[in-house]
């Protein structure tokens, strides 16, 4: 945002050197990015009177011009009647003409930041010009080149150009960021106000901003003018007016150099009058010819009219930069004539009815648009104009007449033109802002230091708040520009940054010692870290949000995820179901990469649709989630591994239990029985049916481990070992407990096989989970089951043996073979039992 402190001072007294006012408003009010010297560039011009313009001997397109500078430049060569020689290639330049003369030793404006260029006098086809007389393209104030600037305002021969026309000014370039919930600061008026307000001064805004103006009346035969706001959520407020009588030229110089000094290009008197409106108010407008407005109208209903709707999907709009929109959505605000697109309101006007130098008569827009939508619309479109900075901020729908009718009165001094229709005005029911009652108690409590109640009356109402102080304290009312404004807290944060937060004493406040209690959630989070990167894992963190494709390649549904209506980026779509999908995307970057094998794992959040808080049923459920992903590419696997990959994650599965001190169970997935809950599969989707196990703990799904499918590992391009694990940490949070060192026994440990023949449709799991059941519990004695071999007979396919070592260690005495040859015994039993095995 470009601030001109000459066009401050225009509405409140600046009497700081330009060095403390850039102190005091990055103190108070925003950052200051850049302060530049506009009067730099002009200095050592003047206004000359051009006394005689004789057509030069040797050139048909130059003019030999003697001009008058009141003697005010120094040694220059002048002839007996003290005027001075310049040569000039304009066609406007005449006799009895002000211009702007650069003399010699003096920099053209145009490239005083670039490669500057000072002139010299010099011969020109046998004539010496002594400078130039500039256009306004030379003056960096506008494209215009075809001719010289011809000075509009009453002044002497040796004036000086830049105190003239108000050029030895400072611009100050502050931070768009500091603004964002400040869209009355992206007009020079808000800024003067909080300039005033910062100084200790009184601001009063001009009466025609301040107060509600009468309705105009058209000055001539009214013109018929309709609109339509079909769409008053998005369009809080949508005004128009004719004005006939136009004439279209360049605007007033000074008009000109104000916008091209804050960085807006001057076009013609109408749009810069819409501009210098926008720039002062941050209010911005759009003119429509309306001729060409109305040769859009049916030959039936050749009536003015403009309308709101939303998009619809294949409509094109060729804009003014020349760009052409087609339309994808059913979002984009749009501004119609008789339903054909002529703009896209907030953001940019169409081509088609743009004024020009043929216009006599227009419609002047001035129009509050939702924020988020202009946002969305500018995002999508990729369109980032002047009118989105502002009106995505937030404008106050209070202003919109206002700024219509001063705009009105500034294109009838531009232009010449007349109001030749009444002002239509449709606008929804928009609340003045809350009146908030405050103490000056609650300040201090607040900010740390007492403020006075005449103090708090006179800081606010410097920057037009409504304060009514009583015995009890103060009612406050913000003025309808401040949309900001909500709470007791913000008026409390705008009195301590209008006195200065370094005016707050530096105490520090008194609070409690008392260590908090520690968070068990993120504790579990931290020791699940330590033990997985202790056993070889490597954590990655990936976005939360995934692209759609990422979804439906994992076998996951886009229509049961959260899309992103303003995504950071076209690959950022969704929120995400499940991690597992996230790390599998990771894989073959880094077997390509050259990694052998790897062990990735990840904490962090999913969310699904459908699927909401057990506590705040309106918000959706947020879940924690853990996933670990192994993969290992085909010879690194044939060299160092053997089995099944889902065996590699069951490694870290065991070992992650086994530190949280959780005893676990895996089930296969096409025995569950509540294989219908929603919330969990969406985890499983990813995963072959036949290879995945889920993770119980009591009789609880906490998770899903397994091997992915061929159809995600064909679409993701995983290598043949892979495999993956996902569990909630929540529940896994309800059972771990903490690891207890356990004493080593004294005593020696005694050992004893066990082999099983079973049917071939038994399951490892159902085996292992058998044994572990049968095996009778002793506070004494601890027992370790492991597998030693699993065998299928090749003449006999219905049977397979299954082979375990059962360990067995005493804290009290050394064991005899015959009690745990007693124990195989009562495990072969509940084998035959549950599962027809036969002991071998």
């Amino acid at each position: 945002m470009k601030v001109s402190i000459n066009w401050i001072k225009q509405f409140t007294e600046v009497d700081l050197p330009a060095d403390e006012l850039v102190q005091k408003i990055g103190e108070q009010l925003g950052a200051v990015e850049e302060v530049i010297d506009i009067g730099a560039k002009y200095r050592g011009l003047h206004i000359v009177k051009v006394v005689s313009a004789e057509k030069h001997p040797n050139a048909d397109k130059l003019s030999v011009c003697l001009v008058d500078d009141g003697g005010a430049m120094k040694d220059v060569a002048r002839n007996k009647d003290n005027l001075i020689e310049v040569v000039c290639g304009a066609p406007n330049v005449r006799a009895g003409m002000s211009a702007v003369w650069l003399p010699p030793g003096a920099t053209v404006p145009a490239s005083f930041d670039k490669d500057p260029f000072v002139l010299e006098a010099r011969e020109l086809r046998g004539v010496v010009s002594n400078g130039m007389l500039a256009s306004a393209n030379e003056l960096a104030i506008g494209d215009d080149h075809t001719g010289i600037v011809e000075v509009d305002v009453s002044a002497q021969p040796g004036e000086d150009f830049a105190e003239v026309y108000e050029l030895d000014d400072i611009v100050l370039d502050i931070e768009n960021k500091m603004f964002t919930h400040r869209p009355d600061c992206f007009g020079i008026l808000g800024v003067a106000r909080e300039i005033a307000g910062i100084t200790g001064k009184q601001f009063v805004s001009p009466k025609w901003y301040s107060q509600l103006l009468e309705e105009l009346q058209s000055k001539q035969g009214a013109v018929g003018l309709r609109i339509d706001n079909q769409i008053p959520d998005k369009v809080p407020r949508f005004t128009a007016v004719v004005m006939s009588g136009i004439s279209i030229k360049q605007s007033p110089f000074i008009m000109r150099s104000y916008l091209a000094r804050v960085g807006i290009r001057p076009i013609n008197n109408i749009v810069d009058a819409t501009n210098y409106l926008m720039v002062l108010t941050g209010q911005p407008l759009h003119a429509y010819d309306a001729g060409k407005l109305l040769a859009l109208a049916p030959k039936t209903d050749q009536t003015l009219q403009l309308e709101t709707r939303l998009s619809r999907r294949g409509e094109t709009l060729k804009l003014l930069d020349g760009k052409s929109v087609t339309f994808d959505d059913e979002e984009t605000i749009l501004i119609t004539s008789h339903d054909k697109p002529v703009g896209i309101g907030g953001v940019m006007g169409g081509l088609e009815t743009e004024v020009d130098e043929q216009t006599t008569q227009i419609v002047l827009e001035c129009a509050n648009f939702d924020m988020y939508a202009i946002r969305r619309a500018s995002m999508r479109h990729g369109l980032f104009t002047d009118a989105v900075t502002r009106f995505n901020k937030g404008q106050s729908p209070h202003q919109t007449d206002r700024v219509l009718h001063e705009a009105i009165a500034t294109i009838e001094y531009v232009s010449g033109a007349e109001v030749a229709s009444a002002v239509e005005d449709e606008v929804t029911e928009y609340p003045e802002n809350n009146v908030i009652w405050i103490t000056p108690a609650f300040i201090e409590k607040r900010l740390g230091m007492f403020v006075g109640a005449d103090q708090i009356q006179t800081v606010l109402t410097n920057v037009e708040f409504n304060v009514h102080k009583d015995a009890d304290g103060l009612q406050v009312q913000a003025p309808f520009w401040r949309t900001d404004i909500a709470i007791a807290e913000d008026i409390v944060e705008e009195i301590g940054r209008l006195i200065g937060f370094d005016k707050v004493p530096l105490t520090l406040p008194r609070r409690s010692v008392a260590p908090t209690d520690r968070n068990q959630l993120l504790d579990l989070k931290y020791h699940i870290r330590e033990i997985l990167a202790s056993a070889g894992a490597n954590e990655v963190l990936t976005y939360n949000f995934v692209h759609g494709r990422l979804l439906e390649a994992a076998g996951q549904d886009p229509e049961t995820a959260h899309r992103l209506t303003n995504a950071i980026s076209p690959d950022l779509q969704y929120y995400r179901l499940s991690l597992t999908p996230s790390l599998l995307e990771k894989v073959h970057a880094n077997i390509k990469a050259g990694y052998g094998a790897f062990v990735l794992f990840e904490i962090g959040k999913t969310h699904q649709k459908f699927v909401m808080d057990e506590t705040e049923p309106a918000v959706p459920a947020e879940r924690e989630r853990l996933s670990l992903v192994f993969a290992s590419d085909d010879k690194t696997w044939s060299a160092h591994y053997a089995g099944a990959a889902y065996y590699q994650a069951r490694k870290y599965l065991d070992r992650l239990c086994s530190e949280l001190g959780v005893s676990y169970s895996v089930q296969t997935m096409n025995n569950h029985a509540d294989s219908d809950d929603t919330a969990t599969d969406v985890s499983r989707a990813p995963y072959d049916a036949s290879r995945t196990g889920l993770i119980k703990i009591a009789d609880e799904v906490i998770g899903v481990i397994g091997e992915p499918r061929q159809q995600v590992a064909r679409r993701l391009k995983l290598p043949r070992a892979t495999a993956s694990l996902e569990l909630d940490i929540k529940l896994l949070e309800k059972y771990a407990t903490s690891k207890q060192y356990q004493q080593l026994s004294k005593y020696p440990s005694i050992s004893q096989d066990i082999s099983l023949k079973l049917p071939a449709d038994r399951t490892y799991a159902e085996v292992h989970q058998c044994i572990r059941a049968s095996i009778p519990s002793s506070q004494h004695i601890r027992y370790q089951v492991e597998p030693i071999d699993i065998y299928q007979p090749e003449k006999d396919a219905s049977s397979k043996h299954m082979a375990f070592r059962i360990t067995a260690v005493s804290d009290r005495k050394t064991m005899k073979d015959t009690e745990l040859s007693d124990v195989l015994d009562t495990v072969a039993t509940q084998a035959d039992t549950e599962l027809s095995a036969e002991r071998l």
